[in-house]
């Protein structure tokens, strides 16, 4: 806001300015100091002038430097003066337009505050306490601003206040700067009095220069004139002799040209000949092929039947053999082998016939390649001679009549030098032969070796070329093969050497190795005789250096283009050489070629083009308007004829209904000398061009060119038709006559020059008038051009531009305005009076009535058209009420004139009514928490679109859409919604004002009650997000009480309408679902109490129906049966056809009653459980396109508690009391879907043993169109389900599998999800499986089975069982310690016996010598199934005797889990009887050593002296009592054996042994053992 104000004093402004820079003062003063003002001048008058210029300059030569520099400086000084005026007064003007504001602002404050004392007076006789408080909240708050702007009003008062003072100060010094400033524009206009001195001077010394150059210009174009002629006629001198040499050597190239065309014809003859034999040979071919085909189809017709023979009989030999009772099989392979073998034979026949073949087709060989050896060594024949120069002279000549270009490359010529060929002179036709018989030209050819026809080279006419002795016979190069061959390779390597391929850094060029500047030589417009030169540059486009070598132009520019080219040398890439190109014409003919050149990297060529001159002619404009005049006056116009080229020619202008023929110097036939080069095509061309213009003009036939006789005979023709038609030819039309053609008609155009041509229009009748013409041209090249003249006549000087005034479409009671223009052509004024038809003056008025043209000028009258609603009636006779269209005719009176001038008001009237419908809209019952929508429409009955606008709406109604605004087109319907909040319960009563934009108002009475519910919900509308099938998208309310006081004063009371307010208790609510809805509320019934609020959850869960999946369903399950269908109905067939016709017959109604019977039974219901159920979901999951449903769920209210109602007493809802929520719910198909299982989420892991784990891989598949980063739930970390292998990405399409485990560690039923989460949705995977322990129970007690005593090498059985108590089938494996993997682990530790009988803990004892297992058992492994037994049976087999056999036998369940450890344990006895009780002698764990076996016969002393030892321990504490004495129990045992034994069982069995006592003394018992053996029986 604020600007400091700095005030500068004179000398702070000259000293802050920068100095000015020397130069430029020099500048002004060489600008002063230079020019000096002219001596002499004419009168008296401008020396007084240049007298006072002389003087300022001296004045102004007084002024030093130091003052110039003062002056800038103060001019500078000035400027920033001025500049900082306008800023200050810019900044004053928006400091005053900032305090009004603040002033105005002020008195709305106070104004404000006034209403609000007023308000607070009435609240206080009203005893409103709470407004009262309210209003002075707010009377504070203005007083507050009110101050604040005081504040604002005062800083902006002084603020204005010193922007002023600074403002006085800088006007102040302005005008000490007055002075100066007025000397500084005294010293400007001296300045510019000096500037317009020196421009005369200027302009009188470029005048003379002018004319010094113009009379320059003048003598060179004199002397070229001079030059021209004299080059014409050197030029016109050797023309004539070219053409006296061209006669002379085309008298004796016709023989030549005659033996060459008949050798020409025996070559096409034997050419003929040699492709009608190749075409013979073809047929012959054909034929062949087709002759082939047939016996090819035959030999496969006679094998095919020589193949059913031979197994007809076959078979037929095979039934005889049978039937004869012998072996068919042996016959028929006895018989194949013996065909095989015959077979093998004549192939090893046909093969040494084929080697026999080729070892004579070698020696064949050998011998001829022997005789072409010896044919190689004789002496070569004489080769043919080189050509001579008379040859290539002769070649040249017949190139140049023919018109050939010929090709100088290097390598055509080096071909040419090596390898000449015989020439020919091809065709060439004469001028002279041309203008005399052109039937007469000889068609024959002939080779020329050597020139046959004397005369050319004769001596009187021309001398001959003394061709040296040594050309004629010198002999071609490489005469043996030898030469021929040293030659070539030394060709090959200079032209290796001389084209390259260029490699840099790898990248080998390819393409053009110099480009040009210019890329075409083009010679434009060239002239006979004169010489032309044109440089071009040559820049090495290749990657390194390069050489550039010219090989010259093509044989048909020789004569005409000469090159200056220097060769540069070795060229850098990007460097660049010139090349002068010299072309002297001397035929007027267009030449086309190439400048050869030849760089390391290969050849190219530049284009080069001569053009001769030509004509372009052009017409400035194809239509000329010549608008509209009155009938008698004469205009003209100008069309412009252009010749941008450089051949100037004849024209002539006429109408197009015309014809003409433009004369020609010369007879048609007679060719100018100029062409004595061309050959028959020009001669062509030049015929048929004349035969095609005279085809234009007469539609005559065209010139035949077999013989002269007939084309003259044409001409003359020619001639009779053409006067013929131009005497037919009728004049043009009067009406055509009036545009016409001015005094230029023809003439000649020279080159880049241009002519105007007047066209004249006298209008006669009055009318639009037009007319064509067209210009045609000597020059035959230039075609016809045509142009159009229009022009428009009229018979009254007074008249309207527009005919018709059209004012488009008009409203009623609206006013309409437009200026009419009225035109005049005469040459004085005229009184004008328009008049109104009476019908129409109330509605129409033209303004002034009565008005004065000035002579050629232009009126314009007012028109006011303000039509009525009593328009249709008082104008019945200019109004249409069908199309609402009037024409009101208007009239113009001129003085002096008899016919008026009328014109027509035209416009199109209607209404402006709006209709809106219905007029009066009851909306009824609406709560305070929802808003009711209506359809309104509103009609336009008007012609033209309407603005309008719904104005003054209260707060509770809003009109959709664009707020009740809009435009309406003609005629148009449009459709609006009305939408009614209450804000309060009350009864509403309102009217809706529609304004036009005319101002026009349209009604709309509304009525609606109210509702005040006494519930209300946290959200009335909720929109879910995309939720794909079956997954669940879960959103939360509440459902709030908030009526806890009757006191009106608090809160608004809940009531319907006027009615009485609801009480305050619980208040009870139900959602109403729809049925079949994905929708889910719980709770869905419920109580609030008064200031309580309850938690509503709402799920939306998508679903395909069920109807839809059952069909589906049962097409696929109609699909698979009618694919089952037809593979047993092919199965049948099969079976069918294997039987007999008769049998096939019977059957075949059976199997056709038993197929359709089976496939009905076959066919399975369809359940929810079923396969084809799941598969049809999923198929139908995939295809989903989506789906949105919205849903309005209503729910009621009522007054008290659910618990206190009776069961067959309702509560009473009031209907007006019920409130809605609004679900969105848009569905969409699953992002990612399960691809096996057929598409099922559930996966049961089924019955699982504790211990052991399932795995099922789940193939997911991602179907939408981007990458999805999964996320997957928490599965519980001490639960069954563990996840193998999560993924974290699936692209779009891709298919990956997901592995789940199951393992139980207790019995259980386990039952968890998995989500997988997308940013896109949620797949929810239900897992399901069961743990099942494994229960088995043992028939042995203890976990120990004692198999007792057994004899050596014997063996003893027993059983056990094992129960299995679960529901599973249990896998089991039976294994023994001592046959486990850890044994040879045992044998790496120290022997048991070493260790103390407390440390030892081994559980494998004593095991055979003989290696075998001492316990088997079998089964080994088996399946038990659930409650049944398995027995298994232990078998003890010792082969030596000792008491400590014992093993470890393990049940293994599942390979993993042990159940069962049973100790098996058991001794060995060399005998049937045994004691035993004794102390032990021996360790329990054998020795490793060698046990020695004993004799048989001291085996019975052996055992004779074993002893068994018996301690007893005797102690006797007190001697006083008597201690019972020690004793030991010894067992007698015997052991069941199946050997027979050699004693009689009716004798016992006695055995003795020594009992020794050893105590105070030594004593010796013997004890004596009886026992007798009892057998069962």
């Amino acid at each position: 806001m604020e600007e400091p104000t700095v005030q500068f004093s004179d000398e702070e402004l000259v000293d802050n300015f920068p100095t000015l820079d020397d130069e430029r003062i020099q500048l002004e003063d060489l600008e002063f100091e230079v020019e000096q003002p002219p001596e002499e001048l004419e009168d008296g008058s401008d020396n007084s002038l240049a007298k006072k210029q002389s003087a300022d300059l001296e004045k102004m030569k007084k002024t030093t430097t130091k003052d110039r520099v003062q002056a800038l400086h103060l001019r500078k000084s000035l400027n920033l003066l001025d500049k900082m005026h306008e800023e200050k007064d810019v900044f004053i003007q928006k400091t005053k337009g900032e305090l009004r504001i603040c002033r105005q602002r002020m008195d709305l404050l106070d104004k404000q505050q006034e209403s609000l004392a007023a308000e607070i007076a009435t609240e206080k006789e009203a005893n409103n306490m709470a407004a009262i408080g309210r209003l002075q909240a707010a009377s504070r708050r203005l007083q507050t601003e009110l101050e604040n702007e005081k504040d604002l009003q005062s800083k902006i008062t002084a603020m204005l206040k010193e922007s002023e003072n600074a403002m006085w100060h800088i006007e102040i010094q302005k005008g000490l700067f007055e002075d100066v400033r007025k000397h500084h524009e005294e010293e400007a206009e001296a300045r510019q009095r000096s500037l317009k001195v020196h421009s005369a001077q200027q302009l009188q010394k470029e005048k003379e220069a002018l004319e010094k150059s113009e009379r320059n210009r003048l003598l060179r174009a004199r002397k070229s004139l001079h030059t021209q002629k004299e080059l014409g006629l050197r030029h016109q001198k050797l023309v004539e002799d070219a053409q006296r040499n061209h006669r002379i050597a085309v008298k004796f190239l016709k023989a030549s040209l005659g033996r060459v065309r008949e050798q020409e014809q025996k070559e096409e003859m034997e050419s003929r000949k040699h492709m009608q034999r190749r075409m013979d040979a073809v047929l012959a071919l054909k034929n062949n092929i087709n002759a082939s085909r047939e016996t090819l189809k035959k030999f496969q017709v006679w094998s095919q039947t020589r193949a059913q023979l031979a197994n007809q009989k076959a078979l037929t030999e095979k039934e005889e053999i049978l039937a004869q009772g012998g072996d068919a099989f042996k016959y028929l392979c006895h018989q194949q082998k013996h065909q095989e073998l015959e077979a093998q034979k004549r192939a090893f026949e046909e093969e040494q016939k084929l080697r026999k073949q080729e070892i004579v087709s070698r020696i064949l060989k050998e011998e001829a390649e022997e005789e072409q050896r010896k044919r190689r060594q004789r002496p070569p024949p004489k080769a043919i001679d080189r050509w001579t120069l008379r040859d290539r002279t002769w070649k040249y000549i017949s190139d140049i009549c023919e018109g050939k270009t010929v090709c100088t490359s290097t390598y055509q010529l080096d071909e040419m030098l090596l390898y000449p060929k015989p020439l020919r002179v091809l065709k060439a036709i004469s001028s002279e032969s041309m203008q005399t018989d052109p039937g007469s030209i000889n068609t024959e050819d002939e080779v020329l070796a050597e020139p046959d026809v004397p005369g050319l080279w004769s001596k009187e006419s021309y001398q001959p070329h003394q061709v040296p002795k040594e050309d004629m016979e010198r002999k071609p190069v490489g005469g043996s093969k030898m030469e021929k061959d040293i030659l070539a390779r030394t060709m090959e390597r200079l032209r290796s050497g001389v084209i390259q391929k260029q490699v840099v850094s790898g990248r080998e060029f390819k393409g053009r190795p110099f480009n040009s500047k210019p890329e075409v030589i083009h010679f434009k417009d060239f002239d006979i005789g004169k010489v032309y030169k044109k440089k071009i540059t040559l820049i090495n486009a290749t990657y390194t250096i390069n050489y550039c070598k010219l090989v010259g132009v093509e044989e048909n520019l020789k004569d005409f283009i000469h090159i200056d080219f220097d060769p540069p040398g070795p060229m850098s890439a990007g460097m660049s050489c010139e090349v002068l190109v010299t072309f002297k014409p001397m035929i007027n003919k267009d030449l086309e070629g190439n400048v050869s050149f030849l760089a390391q990297t290969g050849g190219f060529s530049v284009p080069l083009k001569c053009s001769t001159k030509k004509c372009s002619l052009s017409l400035d404009t194809e239509l000329i308007d010549f608008g509209s005049y009155v009938v008698g006056e004469t205009t003209s116009r100008m069309i412009t004829l252009t010749n941008v080229g450089g051949l100037g020619t004849k024209f002539k202008f006429l109408l197009d209904s015309e014809l003409y023929e433009m004369d020609d110097s010369q007879p048609i036939v007679k060719i100018s000398s100029l062409f004595n080069c061309e050959d028959k095509t020009l001669y062509e061309k030049l015929i048929s061009s004349y035969s095609e213009q005279q085809l234009e003009v007469n539609e005559f036939s065209s010139m035949d060119l077999l013989s002269q006789k007939e084309s003259e005979k044409q001409l003359d023709d020619a001639e009779v038709t053409t006067a013929a038609v131009s005497a037919m030819t009728m004049p043009p039309s009067e009406e055509q006559a009036e545009i016409t053609l001015g005094e230029v008609r023809e003439g000649e155009i020279g080159p880049f020059s241009s002519i105007k041509v007047p066209i004249i229009f006298t209008p006669i009748i009055p009318g639009e008038v037009q007319n064509k013409f067209k210009v045609v041209f000597k020059d035959p090249q230039s075609p016809t051009l045509y142009f159009r003249a229009t022009g428009t006549a009229i018979d009254v000087p007074v008249w309207v531009p527009r005919a018709t005034v059209d004012l488009k479409i008009c409203m009623y009671d609206r006013l309409y305005q437009d200026s009419i223009t009225v035109h005049t052509r005469s040459k004085a004024a005229l009184r004008l009076k328009f008049e109104v038809c009476k019908e129409l003056r109330g509605h129409i008025e033209l303004l002034p009535e009565t008005g004065y043209i000035q002579a050629q000028s232009t009126y314009s009258v007012q028109l006011k058209f303000l039509p009525r609603q009593s328009l249709p009636e008082d104008a019945r006779k200019y109004f249409d009420p069908a199309s609402r269209v009037l024409e009101a005719p208007m009239t113009i009176r001129v003085a002096d004139q008899i016919k008026p001038v009328r014109f027509t008001v035209q416009a199109i009237v209607t209404t402006s009514d709006l209709e809106i419908n219905p007029s009066e809209i009851n909306f009824g019952y609406c709560t305070i928490y929802e808003a009711i929508r209506t359809e309104i429409r509103l009609s336009n009955l008007s012609l033209l679109p309407q603005e309008f606008g719904f104005v003054g709406l209260p707060k509770y109604i809003d009109i959709q859409p664009n707020d009740g605004f809009g435009t309406i087109l003609p005629l148009e319907t449009l459709r609006l919604d009305l939408i009614f909040q209450p804000i309060k319960a009350r009864e509403y009563k309102f009217e809706l004002i529609c304004k036009s934009e005319i101002n026009r108002c349209f009604k709309l009475s509304c009525q609606a009650i109210g509702v005040h519910p006494p519930l209300e919900l946290s959200h009335y509308q909720i929109k879910f997000s995309a939720t794909s099938l079956y997954d669940t998208s879960v959103s939360t309310l509440y459902v709030i009480n908030s009526h806890v006081s009757m006191n009106k004063l608090i809160h608004s009371l809940p009531r319907i309408g006027s009615e009485e307010a609801s009480p305050v208790g619980p208040t009870s609510f139900e959602f109403l679902l729809p049925p079949k809805s994905p929708i889910t509320i719980s709770p869905s019934v419920g109580t609030v109490l008064p200031g309580k609020r309850c938690l509503v959850q709402v799920a939306f869960q998508p679903v395909l129906p069920q109807d839809k999946i059952f069909e589906e369903a049962i097409q696929l399950l109609g699909k698979e049966t009618e694919t089952k269908t037809k593979e047993t109905g092919q199965k049948k067939e099969l079976w069918k056809q294997s039987l007999s016709m008769v049998r096939v017959h019977n059957r075949e109604r059976l199997t056709r009653t038993s197929t359709t019977q089976s496939t009905e039974l076959q066919r399975p219901e369809v359940n929810v459980s079923s396969i084809e159920f799941q598969a049809a979901q999923a198929t139908l999951s995939k295809a989903f396109q989506g789906k949105f449903e919205r849903f309005v769920i209503p729910c009621v209210v009522a007054s008290g508690d659910i618990k206190d109602r009776k069961t067959t007493e309702p509560l009473s809802f009031s209907p007006h009391n019920t409130l809605y929520l609004e679900l969105w719910c848009p569905a969409v198909a699953p992002f990612i879907v399960v691809t096996s299982h057929n598409g099922k989420t559930v996966f049961n892991f089924g019955d699982i043993a504790v211990g052991h784990r399932s795995i099922k891989k789940i193939t997911l598949q991602n179907i939408c169109n981007e990458d999805l980063t999964l996320g997957y739930s928490v599965l519980n970390p001490n639960g069954p389900f563990v996840r193998l292998n999560p993924f974290s990405k699936l692209c779009s399409g891709e298919t990956q599998t997901l592995v789940l485990s199951f393992s139980p560690r207790e019995s259980i039923l386990a039952q968890e999800t998995l989500d997988i989460i997308t940013k896109r949705g949620t797949l929810s995977l239900t897992l399901l499986g069961t743990g099942v322990a494994s229960m088995i129970t043992c028939s042995i007690e203890g976990n120990t089975l004692n198999m007792g005593y057994v004899l050596a090498r014997e063996s003893v059985s027993t059983t056990f069982k094992l129960q299995n108590e679960s529901l599973l089938p249990i896998k089991f494996w039976v294994r023994l310690e001592s046959l486990s993997k850890k044994k040879a682990e045992t044998y790496q530790q120290l022997p048991k016996f070493l260790t103390s009988r407390e440390q030892r803990t081994e559980i494998v004892g004593t095991q055979n010598y003989n290696g075998q297992s001492v316990f088997s058992i079998s089964p080994v492994e088996g399946l038990m199934f659930p409650g049944k037994a398995q027995e298994f049976t232990v078998t003890f087999s010792p082969d030596h005797e000792s008491l400590y056999f014992s093993d470890l036998l393990q049940v293994v369940l599942f390979e993993k889990k042990v159940s069962h450890q049973i100790f098996l344990k058991g001794a060995a006895r060399e005998h049937m009887m045994f004691v035993e009780g004794s102390d032990p002698l021996d360790v329990p764990v054998e020795s490793l050593a060698v046990i020695t076996a004993f004799d048989p016969e001291h085996k019975e002393e052996a055992e004779e002296i074993k002893p068994i030892l018996v301690t007893l321990n005797y102690v006797q504490f007190d001697t006083d009592t008597t201690t019972p004495p020690a004793t030991r129990e010894l067992q007698v045992g015997c052991i069941r054996t199946t050997q027979p034994s050699p004693r009689k069982p009716d004798h016992p069995l006695i055995v003795s042994s020594l009992l020794q006592l050893r105590g105070d003394i030594k004593e010796t018992y013997k004890v004596i053992f009886v026992a007798h053996v009892v057998t069962e029986q």
